[in-house]
């Protein structure tokens, strides 16, 4: 990137105004990554100071039978499959009941796609999870599935929603978006709900009140535009409703062979390399450069490992996603020695060993507790990039 597009990127970026659709290319294109990570980390200064934020939550994955067969995921199990499963509500709850000793303050709840399941057991399974931990929030389901509830159900996801909302229900998770593009799209996914889908459950969500997370999957067959256009479609959305809290870039994972059954079902990795560190950190940045109305940007460290993790906060990221319990839906596919959980303590060390300051947060972004950050009098003790 020569010096004068450089330079004309840094006052757009300084002074506020909205990055274009080629600026956004143009920042994939640098190889300069210490001069875009220096960028978006002024964005994530300005918007939130030395703080990275973080919630203690638990992954509830209640079944992985399901009608799709996305390209990309290993999570998926068709019925009859040696290892697939479908918990009883019973089993899900006593699962979680197990979990209150640890101070969660919200279950995270993704589930695939199942044929045979009642839309009833939906609403059902909030109600008995609320009940049985009534201060944990509820962060459940994909647009994906919800589009999915709309067809067993006959209702609409207006109707869909209502019924969930009543029952507990205070987030959407931001899955099912991977990559909108169509050119991309339509060789990833295998399942109805596209960006049409997926944007109009997402605005029904924000008009009903509910605050949504947005995700990204890259690294797979996707090329920065694609990227780009995906979080300026994002960007629209928002502008338009403000529901979104935070974005997520989720690293794509190979598939190292399930050692249920030694099936490799991700039909992505033949012709494809995982995103690398450096990938990863640039796609953080230029996220955090071209979302200018959302607030938080998370860094999701089960799939980007605890050290590509922690130079995210440098790049952009403001937020890492709390102390994850068996996340089978990237741990069927990695092989990379992620921790299955960190404690809140873990949490607490590798945000201070960052040089930030670990803020604990609930699922709407309140303050629950404030944390002494990095010691500035130890020598050897880090410090956040400076702006």
């Amino acid at each position: 990137m020569d010096v004068g597009l450089k330079r004309e990127l840094e006052e757009k970026v300084r002074s506020g105004e909205r990055l274009t659709r080629e600026d956004g290319i143009a920042l994939y294109e640098s190889d300069d990554l210490a001069w875009l990570g220096g960028l978006a980390h002024e964005v994530r200064t300005r918007l939130n100071g030395d703080v990275v934020h973080f919630n203690v939550n638990r992954h509830l994955n209640m079944t992985n039978v399901c009608t799709a067969s996305c390209a990309y995921c290993s999570f998926q199990r068709k019925p009859g499959e040696k290892d697939a499963y479908t918990m009883r509500i019973e089993e899900a709850v006593k699962l979680a009941e197990e979990m209150r000793s640890e101070n969660l303050t919200e279950l995270h709840i993704v589930n695939g796609l199942h044929p045979n399941l009642p839309w009833r057991y939906y609403p059902r399974s909030l109600r008995e999870l609320k009940a049985a931990l009534p201060e944990v929030s509820l962060k459940a389901f994909t647009a994906t599935e919800i589009h999915h509830f709309e067809t067993i159900s006959g209702l609409s996801a207006s109707e869909i929603l209502d019924e969930l909302i009543d029952a507990g229900l205070e987030s959407l998770t931001g899955g099912g978006a991977e990559i909108f593009d169509w050119e991309v799209r339509q060789h990833i996914v295998d399942h109805r709900t596209h960006w049409e889908d997926w944007s109009r459950i997402h605005r029904l969500a924000h008009e009903k009140g509910l605050k949504t997370p947005c995700t990204m999957l890259y690294g797979h067959i996707e090329e920065p535009r694609h990227r780009v256009d995906h979080v300026l479609r994002l960007r629209e959305l928002q502008d338009e409703t403000g529901g979104f809290q935070v974005f997520i870039p989720l690293r794509y994972q190979h598939d190292f062979v399930d050692m249920q059954d030694g099936k490799i079902r991700n039909r992505l990795q033949a012709r494809t390399q995982m995103a690398t560190g450096a990938e990863a950190l640039k796609t953080f940045a230029v996220s955090r450069l071209l979302f200018d109305n959302v607030p938080h940007v998370k860094v999701f460290w089960v799939m980007h490992g605890v050290q590509t993790a922690q130079l995210a906060l440098q790049h952009g990221a403001d937020d890492m996603d709390g102390s994850v319990v068996e996340y089978k839906i990237t741990h069927d596919a990695d092989n990379f020695g992620t921790p299955n959980k960190l404690t809140r303590e873990d949490l607490l060390d590798l945000i201070r060993d960052a040089g930030f300051r670990p803020v604990e947060r609930n699922t709407r972004y309140e303050i629950i507790r404030e944390y002494e950050g990095a010691d500035p009098a130890r020598r050897e003790s880090p410090q956040p990039m400076r702006v």
